[in-house]
């Protein structure tokens, strides 16, 4: 079997220092447990699964419950860390950086760094910080710093502000949704149109977005006057870029029918899905019959290669 060489854009980084501290932090709302990992127990399932390079992302709640003061700190550490990981095994790894939100000032300071200072391959994003989602007008001068920089944006989703339903944690089923709503707000408050140099990847195939953004954009006009029409919505919305992370066969064919898969990214969602899980989710990938070979390889290497330069150039060294 030829070596699929896979980008994982969603595979996450565990700094054991923000391990430790998070639960004097405000813990995780979401109800989930920080799994156990290491840089060696990663490479370990990269191999596994055919994966050449991971994009590490720092998960929900990111730095969200450390006091404003001590926030920028713990970001920075995460920041540094995950770019030694980097230094270390290059063609291995990649570096979406934290940002300090919802200290703005702080993430402005930080983007800077992460690009200047740390050569990050994009940011992290979560899909709400203290119920302020992305599309809102406060986070403006953010996007424009990262249109400025033509930045890929992962999305990751968070937790929103309602409770959750026993025995049913948000990563099961409230980060779905969580993503969608921030997608949705991103192109009814124009911030999608108004700064088109960003690439912004969406969690989990978009949450339920490709399913229903028909619905959404057949909607929307008849309530906000303000909405962009049907077609301008609907072109919008298949900029954004997808990844598979915990997306079934039956997700597929609506996120292929909606994007096209010239939209779609691999993603494992390591370590936070458990090793089975990731590797159960990646085999139903490999079988999915409604991909050719051409796309098989778009989606799990080819689509990344053309948001990441830097893989890009490695890739054709080789």
């Amino acid at each position: 079997m030829i070596n699929a060489a896979r980008i994982d854009v969603h595979q996450h980084v565990v700094p054991p220092f923000w391990a430790e501290a998070l639960p004097a932090n405000g813990g995780d709302p979401s109800g989930w447990k920080s799994p156990q990992w290491t840089p060696a127990s990663a490479l370990e399932f990269m191999d596994s699964q055919q994966i050449a390079t991971g994009i590490l992302s720092l998960t929900a709640p990111s730095v969200v419950g450390w006091k404003p003061e001590e926030r920028r700190v713990m970001t920075r550490r995460v920041n540094d860390y995950t770019a030694s990981l980097v230094a270390a095994h290059p063609s291995r790894f990649g570096n979406f950086a934290t940002l300090p939100l919802p200290d703005l000032e702080g993430a402005l300071q930080e983007v800077e760094y992460a690009f200047h200072s740390l050569r990050a391959d994009g940011v992290v994003l979560l899909s709400n910080y203290e119920g302020t989602y992305l599309g809102d007008a406060s986070l403006e001068p953010l996007w424009s710093e990262l249109d400025r920089r033509s930045a890929v944006v992962f999305i990751h989703p968070a937790k929103p502000l309602i409770s959750l339903i026993p025995g049913m944690p948000g990563p099961l089923l409230d980060y779905p949704f969580d993503t969608t709503r921030s997608a949705v707000q991103l192109v009814l408050n124009g911030v999608m149109s108004r700064h088109r140099r960003v690439k912004v990847i969406l969690s989990h195939a978009g949450g339920f977005l490709p399913y229903a953004a028909h619905r959404f954009a057949e909607l929307s006009p008849g309530v906000r006057p303000d909405a962009p029409s049907k077609d301008e919505q609907l072109e919008t919305y298949r900029r954004f870029h997808f990844d598979t992370a915990l997306s079934s066969p039956s997700a597929l064919p609506s996120l292929a029918a909606f994007a096209g898969t010239r939209q779609i990214l691999f993603g494992s969602d390591y370590p936070y899905a458990p090793t089975a899980v990731s590797k159960s989710v990646t085999r139903e990938l490999d079988a999915y019959e409604g991909f050719d070979a051409q796309a098989q390889v778009a989606v799990n290497r080819g689509n990344a290669l053309g948001l990441f330069p830097r893989l890009a150039s490695a890739a054709m060294q080789t």
